[in-house]
């Protein structure tokens, strides 16, 4: 982990051990590529050291799946808010806020691009839930019910050019090629982060 991220993982800690309710949503959002998974997972790792019980929900296990999206002819979009089952991510994190039974969530397999169901178990007596996502503070339909559920809620973000040039490397090290990556980067991964920066509501930590 950089010291960038390193040192954003330690304020949102001392944040978080901070907070008084008995089971806390933490949502960490931000464009793509601008460490917000990184700062999650070392945020539940910091979390656990401390002898607090946490767990980390991303986004991405509501991808839909790719042959849903060909259909729909979005698969090139894959990533933008209308390629995920956005209402069904609200159910879960409602159940999670509820508490009142153990929870299990998808987990998305970048490998094999695919949200494998159930992959993941929420407890109940979880003190610290995660969540880390795109669009956890969108201001759009059904994204905007999740504000009534964070007990905190993170900004993570960078330059446009830094997410550029992160994109380009997350591409490359899943061997896809150059013209193939920038066309990927800025047709689709970009506009998704513009939106993101432009038509989110603020959170109350940003971070970048």
């Amino acid at each position: 982990m950089d010291k960038t991220a390193d040192y954003f993982t330690k304020i949102v800690a001392k944040r978080a051990i901070g907070l008084s309710d008995s089971r806390n949503i933490i949502a960490i959002s931000g464009p793509p590529a601008s460490g917000k998974s990184t700062v999650a997972e070392a945020l539940v790792a910091s979390l656990t050291t401390m002898g607090k019980t946490a767990t980390l929900v991303p986004m991405d296990g509501f991808h839909l799946d790719n042959p849903v999206l060909e259909k729909a002819g979005t698969l090139a979009r894959k990533g933008a808010p209308e390629t995920f089952d956005a209402d069904g991510f609200v159910h879960l994190i409602s159940q999670i806020a509820n508490r009142t039974e153990t929870v299990y969530a998808p987990v998305f397999d970048r490998s094999r691009d695919i949200a494998v169901a159930g992959a993941q178990l929420i407890p109940k007596h979880a003190e610290f839930v995660i969540v880390e996502g795109n669009y956890l503070m969108l201001n759009a339909a059904p994204w905007d019910q999740l504000r009534q559920f964070w007990t905190l809620s993170v900004t993570i973000s960078a330059p446009m050019d830094v997410l550029e040039k992160r994109l380009m490397e997350r591409w490359a090290n899943y061997d896809i090629a150059p013209d193939e990556a920038r066309a990927k980067v800025q047709d689709n991964d970009m506009r998704n982060a513009k939106m993101v920066m432009q038509n989110s509501a603020p959170s109350d930590l940003i971070l970048g």
